[in-house]
């Protein structure tokens, strides 16, 4: 037997068995976390999150989108630092510096996207975080090693073939094989059948278990509530970075789960007011692009919010891109007031009425460097040439004053650099650059993410107020309670497939939730407002 795979028979005799850890008494706890917290600017990611993880257990973690999970996983991984509060590992105080460092420690996590160099041998990629600079590799132990390690796991691959040509179900294995090459002792597992079949999730599931057996303890992050239930010993529920719950799974349900992490308050987010909904607009009938989402049906009419519910990774983004262009649908239809069309870029999506506000406007929304007004009139620039092929500065200055009065953009001049507007600021330009186009369906991706509550509240209110003009919205977000309190229906996709739509009276939190986490699904006939 090579090291690694006595390291971890050792590790089983060492860490206990999995039944002492599902009922939580299997001794001294491998990982705890004492009032961790984090943040980002205004932002309180973590708030005294403790948190305890034991030898030989499957433990979940869920929430929504923003709830914490992520940012817990960087700080254990050393890829963030926590504002206060400590780790320990087997009882000891540690600080992890980095990601290396938690792999010293026997700290590993695999994520949904495999990290793998396309073209190192499988073997290399194990034992890649093995090799110091200037050691002579040793090929063939490495390779025995590497076929040991797979053969322990129960897994046939090739050790010699390059990466790039495993499957995702291989490469996932490969990353474990990694895992157990540096002893690790606490395994993270961050979304990692998102990509799978349903014949490679049982095969992960099998390796899991395995692991389990052998005294690993895995922290299993994943929005299938129903893997969650399939595999977990426990299952802890983050909300809004508070840790709400930890339950052993024989305690709990998918239903009391998916309670936890809705049951926050809606806070100071106030329903937008009811308004009467104008004739059809909008009309998509089985809309899919490959391989990304499909059978998406739904419609809009003028006047109307259609909320886009869903986790991340959902499609919800890829609906819009296909709306407006920038990534066409491959198949389905799409009719703008009765008239069937085909948008195959945002030029096409412009001059047909269409505009799509980016989730990220720092990178795809705005031209920071630019002045507001460059801004404003960038997509109908060709609306302010001279005959002679000149700017009419005059008539730009104009517009930009137009939409700084309406939408309230603070500044001291509409010359003034983006760069230097806060951030709710630069988000109402962007949404003046847009309007600007003269819009009849507006797609506003994420309209309010990194914007203090202030600037919320008045984009709430822009967004009524365009409505209330006849234009029809998509609003796209992963702040439930804002698509609860703004939108007319609300559509829910989970992995590419849309799951329901529910009317204003219908949309809870609760059902929302739970049809973004696959607990229910409504026919396709179910779309008209």
């Amino acid at each position: 037997m090579t090291e690694p795979a006595l390291a971890r028979t050792k590790g089983a005799e060492q860490f206990g068995s999995s039944s002492a850890a599902a009922s939580g008494q299997s001794g001294d706890r491998i990982l705890e976390t004492r009032s961790i917290s984090k943040h980002f600017d205004a932002t309180q990611a973590l708030q005294d999150i403790s948190f305890s993880l034991y030898p030989g257990e499957v433990h979940a973690l869920l929430g929504e989108n923003g709830a914490g999970k992520s940012t817990l996983i960087k700080i254990i991984t050393g890829v963030l630092q926590p504002d206060g509060g400590e780790i320990l590992l087997a009882g000891t105080p540690v600080v992890i510096r980095s990601a290396a460092e938690a792999q010293r420690l026997g700290i590993a996590a695999i994520y949904q996207e495999p990290l793998l160099f396309p073209d190192l041998s499988v073997a290399e990629n194990i034992f890649v975080s093995h090799q110091g600079r200037g050691q002579v590799v040793g090929w063939r132990q490495m390779s025995q090693d590497a076929e040991a390690i797979l053969a322990q796991l129960g897994v046939a691959i090739d050790v010699r073939s390059p990466a790039r040509g495993l499957t995702l179900a291989a490469q996932q294995s490969v990353e474990i094989a990694k895992a157990i090459s540096l002893n690790v002792r606490v395994l993270i597992m961050d979304e990692p059948t998102a990509s799978l079949s349903a014949h490679e999730v049982a095969q992960l599931f099998g390796l899991v278990r395995d692991l389990r057996g052998q005294g690993v303890s895995i922290l299993f992050v994943s929005h299938r509530i129903e893997e969650v239930f399939e595999i977990a010993d426990k299952v802890t529920v983050f909300r809004d970075g508070r840790l709400i719950s930890t339950r052993l799974r024989s305690e709990t349900s998918p239903q009391r789960s998916i309670s936890d992490m809705v049951g926050r308050e809606m806070g100071l987010l106030k329903p937008r007011p009811r308004a009467a909904i104008g004739e059809l607009l909008l009309s998509v009938r089985g809309l899919g692009r490959e391989s990304v989402f499909e059978e998406v049906t739904f419609d809009l009419h003028r006047g109307e919010v259609l909320g886009f519910g869903g986790l991340i990774g959902a499609g919800r983004t890829d609906i819009g891109l296909a709306l407006f262009g920038i990534e066409p649908a491959t198949s389905g239809t799409i009719a703008l007031d009765g008239k069937e069309i085909t948008v195959r870029s945002p030029r096409e999506g412009m001059d047909l009425g269409i505009a799509y506000v980016s989730e990220d406007r720092r990178q795809l929304g705005l031209s920071l460097p630019m002045s507001i007004t460059a801004n404003i009139t960038l997509p109908m620039l060709h609306k302010y040439l001279d005959r002679f092929g000149l700017i009419r500065r005059g008539l730009e200055t104009e517009t930009a004053e137009a939409y700084r009065k309406r939408l309230s953009i603070r500044t001291s001049s509409v010359d003034l650099a983006v760069a230097k507007l806060s951030g709710g600021n630069q988000q109402k330009v962007m949404l003046s650059k847009w309007l600007n186009t003269k819009p009849s369906v507006l797609i506003l991706d994420e309209p309010t993410r990194g914007i203090d509550v202030g600037a919320k509240a008045e984009v709430h209110a822009i967004i009524a107020e365009l409505a209330a003009t006849g234009i029809g919205i998509i609003l796209i977000s992963s702040d439930l309670p804002e698509v609860l309190a703004m939108s007319d229906r609300v559509l829910v996709m989970r992995e590419g497939r849309q799951m329901a739509i529910f009317s204003r009276e219908e949309a809870t939190q609760e059902r929302v939730m739970t049809a973004a986490m696959g607990q229910v699904s409504a026919p396709i006939g179910e779309v008209a407002a």
